[in-house]
């Protein structure tokens, strides 16, 4: 595979688009095994190159940098787009057989060993799921948005399969689809990138877009904009529908009346042992059990990976319990939807801490659903939640401007035996580089008072 990929970038003209993990990722993968041929590297930002140990001594490398930095594409023969860097303001009908990628370039050569993992919610936690299963009986690599570039990867190791997290970003411009394909759920988001909700969901579908009947479309038909767009398409994929409301006939995997189906056999109860909270983490444990069953994994295999699995990181996690309140970081709630999905998982949630930066989104539903709830306090921060909490009972609206503030204030008003949750339902940078670092503060700060008491 890896003689196929350097045939492909030799002699080739090549400028690498945007220089952040992915974009060095390539750059390694370029200089190891073609230390002298010319190469590009494009970003808004500046590289201070002169003091960058992995670029300083190359004398084969041109750099350009700020806003300028996208002109003149039509003049390399390769354009390695890393996921961050949006083209969709520029007229590419020129360039656009140039545009690949590290994700491109993997499947062109080992598509058939491939699950790619989509959606707008539940990819990471489900491609984690999905290796764990699979690596019960097959050598397998997790890879991909998760965070870790392909090109990191030993490609001289030919492993059986590769599961990879697939992100909007690393879709827009592909042309292969991966063996099994897989798309969680479609909602409003990336409009930063994607500009319009259609277009962000057309992306996402380039899953299935250039497979055969010899592949795999799994897709979560109980959410209806997802179920209606591939109705709307002629993919060549075998559909394998995974159904939580009872409402497919033609689904492989159903939830009806707390049992699940695989095939309409009986597998496993809704009260099955796991880890991972509510009714969306039982979709994504569906999707997961039946990737497995693809494979041909035994069910008690699968059940018991199931059963052992924690959730990630920031994904309702339990942080710990502090003067007799349960703490919960969410960060990876960058949607109303994640958030909501959240509340309704923790049960018990008194007091929300959310806001973020504000991108486009529509909150209108989210506001009417926070109107409804049980929840006694909203910890309001900048900006999104701030106008969210115009629209709120005000006796139960709290604005604070830092997360120390809200952390601080939570442990005041919560009610004893109830949970306090950060979940943003938006982008959190607003005041933090990404949702892991805001995460960590949190926890941070709620382990901080917990000593301090």
């Amino acid at each position: 595979m890896i003689e196929k990929i350097i045939n492909k970038l030799k002699n080739q003209k090549i400028i690498i688009l945007g220089f952040g993990r992915e974009g060095q990722s390539s750059y390694r993968f370029i200089r190891k095994y073609l230390p002298s041929q010319p190469l590009t590297i494009a970003d808004q930002n500046d590289l201070d190159y002169q003091n960058n140990p992995l670029l300083k001594d190359d004398q084969n490398l041109t750099i350009i940098t700020g806003t300028a930095y996208l002109d003149n594409l039509n003049d390399y023969d390769l354009i390695l787009k890393t996921p961050g860097i949006s083209l969709n303001h520029l007229d590419i009908s020129a360039i656009s057989s140039k545009i690949t990628s590290q994700l491109e370039l993997f499947l062109e050569n080992a598509r058939q060993k491939v699950i790619g993992v989509t959606g707008t919610k539940g990819k990471s936690t489900t491609s984690s799921l999905i290796y764990e299963i699979l690596k019960t009986q097959y050598d397998v690599v997790l890879a991909g948005n998760i965070g870790k570039p392909i090109f990191d990867l030993d490609l001289n190791n030919d492993h059986q399969l590769y599961v990879l997290e697939m992100s909007s970003h690393q879709l827009e411009y592909l042309h292969y689809s991966p063996h099994v394909g897989i798309v969680l759920n479609l909602f409003e988001d990336h409009l930063d990138h994607a500009l319009t909700v259609s277009h962000y969901h057309e992306i996402k579908l380039h899953m299935f877009s250039y497979q055969t009947e010899d592949d795999y479309m799994i897709y979560c038909s109980s959410n209806e904009t997802l179920n209606n767009l591939i109705n709307q398409h002629s993919f060549l994929g075998q559909r394998y529908p995974v159904n939580r409301l009872g409402t497919d006939p033609d689904a492989k995997m159903s939830l009806i009346k707390d049992k699940i189906y695989y095939n309409n056999e009986f597998v496993f109860t809704k009260d099955l042992k796991r880890h991972l909270l509510g009714i969306y983490n039982l979709e994504n444990i569906m999707v997961a059990f039946l990737v497995g069953k693809i494979f041909n994994i035994p069910n008690d295999k699968i059940l018991h990976t199931i059963a052992e699995f924690q959730p990630l990181p920031y994904r309702m996690e339990y942080v710990g319990t502090v003067n007799d309140i349960k703490f919960y970081v969410d960060t990876l709630a960058t949607i109303p939807v994640a958030t909501e999905a959240s509340i309704e998982a923790i049960k018990d949630v008194d007091t929300l801490i959310f806001g973020g930066l504000d991108r486009g989104i529509s909150y209108q539903d989210f506001i009417t659903y926070l109107q409804k709830s049980s929840i006694n306090h909203f910890i309001c921060m900048p900006k999104t939640a701030y106008d969210i909490g115009a629209k709120l009972d005000s006796s139960k609206v709290h604005y604070v401007k830092t997360l120390a503030e809200a952390v601080s204030l939570a442990k005041k008003i919560t009610a004893p035996h109830t949970s306090c949750l950060l979940s943003p339902a938006a982008a959190s940078y607003e005041y933090f580089k990404n949702y892991q670092e805001k995460g960590d503060k949190f926890k941070e700060l709620v382990l901080k008072e917990d000593k301090n008491n």
